[in-house]
């Protein structure tokens, strides 16, 4: 990689350019940040797994006809993606009260809501990510009605699918959030899912014993991050057997 000229360095991850026009590469770093990169830590083995974990779940979401910037995986810790101009709004979908929206509104973690929710934050580390509605977005021309229309759609498609998908293994989908860029193909512009979707950027839980499988267990110190993370890829059949999530043998 020390060939490729770097494009972006974030939290977590390395976006250099790719081999051709319209091409990133996306590389997966060991690092954890959480409270908006306050907490630190380095976690062996951490962004191999997100790297496969991410690759699963967008493979399967472009079957079903999402649309992904996602194009194939390189290595263990890189993946071919289009290039895509990231709107700076992240988009979280809630299942289950958990996280800031019990601050918020008094709710109790691990209530179940009456439906899924879909909530906007302007994407802005320096402002702490605030939480802004559609009316800020489409004010600001951080996107427009019909982009946050799109993303809406996709957003509950996305959770339909991978609620589904997680509960097969015994997984319950908390929450999760996700990126979406605009995607040009000459005269068109496309709305796609981008960034990743893995244990960082979702919550999980164990259904029976809710046991959490996700970036919690860093931010409440609770320990075994990447044994967690290796679970989540084992019962997703990436991985063979066993919690050796540093060991990049153990995936298939």
């Amino acid at each position: 990689m020390a060939r490729r000229k770097k494009i972006y360095e974030g939290k977590a991850k390395i976006m250099y350019e790719g081999p051709e026009p319209g091409t990133l590469v996306q590389y997966f770093k060991d690092d954890a940040t959480a409270f908006n990169a306050q907490k630190r830590a380095t976690l062996e083995g951490k962004g191999v797994l997100n790297n496969r974990i991410s690759e699963f779940i967008m493979t399967q979401l472009n079957r079903i006809g999402v649309p992904t910037h996602f194009i194939r995986r390189l290595n263990m810790r890189e993946q071919l993606v289009r290039e895509v101009e990231i709107i700076p709004v992240e988009v979280i979908c809630r299942n289950v009260a958990a996280g800031t929206i019990c601050k918020r509104l008094g709710l109790e973690e691990g209530e179940p809501l009456p439906r899924s929710i879909v909530e906007f934050c302007y994407k802005n580390d320096a402002l702490q990510d605030p939480l802004v509605a559609e009316e800020h977005i489409t004010a600001f021309n951080w996107a427009t009605t019909q982009e946050i229309d799109d993303i809406i759609s996709l957003t509950l498609r996305i959770n339909d699918f991978m609620s589904g998908m997680f509960a097969a293994v015994g997984i319950r989908l908390i929450d999760f959030k996700l990126e979406f860029g605009r995607l040009y193909e000459g005269d068109m512009v496309r709305t796609v899912l981008a960034d990743e979707i893995s244990p960082d950027s979702c919550r999980l839980w164990d259904i029976e014993t809710n046991e959490k499988m996700d970036k919690d267990r860093f931010r409440r110190d609770l320990g075994n991050v990447t044994e967690a993370y290796a679970e989540v890829a084992r019962r997703l059949g990436i991985m063979r057997e066993g919690p050796r999530a540093a060991n990049d043998e153990t995936l298939q």
